[in-house]
């Protein structure tokens, strides 16, 4: 009988070690929880900056962009080019041209180059695959006048013509304006534009403009635009190549099949 109380007096004290064991541990356990989610929010906070990081990508882009390309470390400036009197405003509709250039309806932007440049091709040595031009001579391509009158413009044969100007020395190139006959509204095909070390146009040859679009002339298709000739005259963004001649093409316009060139500058800087 006492060995039989004694058994049952002892099982109630264990189960009740029991129950305070497990109370204890069910204590504990959530007081754990909270310090292995503390880590998660400082990683949120720490993730935000990647965003405003990127931002200013785009804006950097834009402006290298509108600088000449060896020019990076120099002042810059509008270029100031002398523009001639228009003749017409507009620019008509009944113009059928493929790759046609939509009018600005407004004056060029201004064109930033190194403070120091000027019209290299001013006075400067013109010749051209039609030594005996229709009208005009050859040296009127850079004599300054870019009037479209009568007298101040040369006139060569049909097919595709060039002129080149010869720089008298190797320079930096960083954009070329052209005048083409703009007293009318016309368009002037396959207007390709290159720079080259030699005469023959052998060495270090750079296309800065072309917008033979099939390679009717036979220099390599183009992706420029065609445009309507203006007094603005086109400017060409050269990128600041390098060399000393310069040559012209074009292969009549949508008026006749003639050649005009009124003037041709070339705006740069001598390499020193």
């Amino acid at each position: 009988m006492r060995t039989l109380c004694n058994g049952i007096l002892w099982i109630p004290i264990i189960c009740a070690g029991f129950l305070m064991s497990c109370q204890k541990t069910e204590q504990e356990q959530p007081q754990q929880k909270p310090e292995q989610r503390q880590p998660a929010a400082p990683a949120k906070e720490t993730a935000q900056p990647a965003p405003e990081q990127a931002t200013p990508q785009p804006e950097k882009a834009s402006t290298t962009a509108a600088k000449p390309a060896e020019s990076s470390d120099e002042q810059l400036v509008p270029l100031d080019i002398k523009l001639p009197k228009p003749l017409f405003v507009g620019t008509p509709s009944n113009i059928a041209v493929p790759n046609l250039e939509k009018p600005l309806g407004r004056p060029r932007p201004p064109f930033l180059v190194p403070a120091g440049t000027r019209n290299v091709a001013f006075k400067k040595p013109v010749t051209g695959s039609d030594e005996q031009p229709v009208i005009g001579e050859l040296q009127m391509v850079t004599d300054g006048d870019k009037e479209a009158a009568e007298g101040s413009f040369v006139e060569l044969g049909p097919s595709t013509q060039y002129v080149t100007i010869d720089l008298k020395g190797r320079h930096t190139v960083y954009c070329i304006a052209v005048w083409h006959y703009h007293k009318q509204a016309a368009v002037y095909h396959d207007v390709i534009v290159q720079v080259a070390d030699d005469k023959d146009f052998i060495s270090n040859v750079q296309t800065v403009f072309n917008n033979d679009i099939d390679n009717t002339s036979g220099r390599g298709v183009g992706g420029n635009m065609s445009y309507v000739e203006t007094a603005e005259g086109k400017l060409i963004d050269a990128k600041g190549v390098q060399g000393r001649y310069v040559r012209l093409y074009s292969r009549g316009n949508t008026a006749n099949e003639l050649n005009h060139y009124i003037e041709v500058e070339v705006y740069g800087k001598a390499v020193q």
